[in-house]
């Protein structure tokens, strides 16, 4: 490949990088682009680790022919299990171990390596193979994100010559250097919805930072907090509290996202979440629909974990409707992008209240009147009550007994709800 041609390559790399082409796209027209160019590349794979809670890292594929295989992929921990085996025996981790930056193999040699997919490379007729780790600089890593892996084969009879080696030298870094800003935005966009939440994530990443920047919004909140907790906590071994508490995180927080809403912020074992919308009383349904879903959530997990002899538990869950402050509230240096105002108080006292009475939902009386005709009829008053820090006292609302106690009130319920 002529310098001209590198030159280009180069240059597109760049401007697809700056604009955030994405990183399966990236692959392909650098390999399209230097097969046009003479250099016969036959397959290419990149590998970068990233910071996720459930991947260890990101690939991506290009062949020259036909395949089933997808163009990119997710992969878990490699530090056990087959994983682990597979990765140690991988061309990377050699090159790593021996620090290793360039591997250059002949794949008519294969039988006799003890690389994984090297001999199924051969068999597809793929000749030579060429391997590039590049590391970055502890200021460049980012958790386990500190190597740009990738591989390249050519069909070529005569394999990858100096000068093939000498052009992808040149160009696989600016490669690398445009997938790890794709993953940096990436991550940036993991950790803020796994952080701060999804829409929450998205008003910070669109530029909304600035201390004391809030808008008033009106929507429907949920408080929830675990029943027992505390005995229960006390009762098992410490490891074991840890998975306790995320089983019924993931019963919760998954019922919320399922019904449209936004988690904002876990409390110990408490989640304050909101629905929001342009009509209340589709947000009202939505959040009956997150209490509904999390009692099927529940209702499964507490089938495993009682057949594996673990404690079982539900929730008490608040439901409010009002006008909150929903940004960034804090100091200089902490923020904290959540909601705020006398509606939050509120509905964390209702939630509480439910342990008093007994019932494990409990909806204001604001909530119970903004709901539609139909919805009405599947809530029913357990009183009056003042509650702790509220000036003033409010009827509370909870489901129907008949609708869990009756089939035929069930389905009416749950078709209201998926309408």
């Amino acid at each position: 490949m002529q310098l001209t041609s590198r030159l280009a390559l180069m240059n597109w790399l760049t401007g697809q990088g700056l604009t955030g082409l994405p990183e399966n796209e990236l692959l392909r027209g650098f390999c399209e682009r230097c097969r046009a160019e003479g250099l016969e590349l036959s397959r290419g794979l990149v590998v970068i680790d990233t910071l996720h809670p459930i991947y260890e890292g990101r690939g991506f594929r290009w062949s020259d022919r036909p395949s089933n295989e997808s163009d990119a992929f997710e992969y878990g921990s490699t530090a056990e299990g087959d994983a682990a085996k597979s990765w140690r025996r991988s061309v990377f981790f050699h090159m790593l171990e021996h620090g290793h930056d360039e591997m250059v193999i002949d794949l008519a040699d294969a039988p006799s390596m003890d690389f994984s997919q090297i001999g199924e490379l051969a068999e597809k007729g793929h000749r030579h193979y060429l391997a590039f780790v590049h590391r970055f600089g502890e200021n460049g890593a980012l958790g386990l994100m500190d190597c740009f892996y990738s591989c390249w084969t050519t069909r070529r009879p005569e394999g990858f010559g100096e000068a093939e080696l000498e052009a992808m030298r040149d160009l696989v870094p600016v490669l690398g250097l445009a997938i790890k800003s794709a993953q940096q935005v990436d991550i940036a966009r993991t950790l803020g919805r796994v952080y701060l939440g999804r829409d929450a994530s998205e008003q910070v990443l669109r530029g909304r930072i600035s201390r004391g920047v809030t808008e008033r919004i009106d929507a429907v909140l949920w408080y929830s907090d675990l029943r027992g907790s505390t005995g229960i906590s006390e009762s098992i071994g410490p490891d074991e509290i840890i998975p306790f508490l995320n089983d019924y995180a993931q019963a919760v927080i998954d019922a919320i996202h399922d019904a449209g809403g936004d988690v904002l912020k876990l409390i110990g074992d408490g989640v304050l979440a909101m629905f929001t919308g342009e009509d209340m009383a589709d947000a009202r349904r939505a959040a009956l629909r997150a209490e509904h879903l999390f009692r099927k959530n529940v209702a499964a997990l507490n089938v495993r974990r009682a057949a594996d002899g673990r404690p079982t538990t539900s929730a008490y869950i608040g439901l409010h409707v009002g006008e909150v402050f929903y940004g960034n509230i804090g100091s200089e240096d902490r923020l904290d992008f959540t909601v705020v105002g006398p509606t939050v108080n509120e509905v964390s006292r209702i939630a509480s209240m439910s342990r008093s009475v007994d019932r494990e939902l409990l909806a204001s009386a604001e909530f119970y009147k903004g709901l539609d005709a139909a919805g009405r009829r599947y809530l029913v008053s357990t009183g009056r009550y003042a509650l702790r820090g509220i000036g003033r006292a409010q009827d509370l609302y909870t489901l129907d007994p008949e609708v869990d106690a009756s089939e035929p009130v069930t389905g009416s319920y749950e078709r209201y709800l998926a309408n």
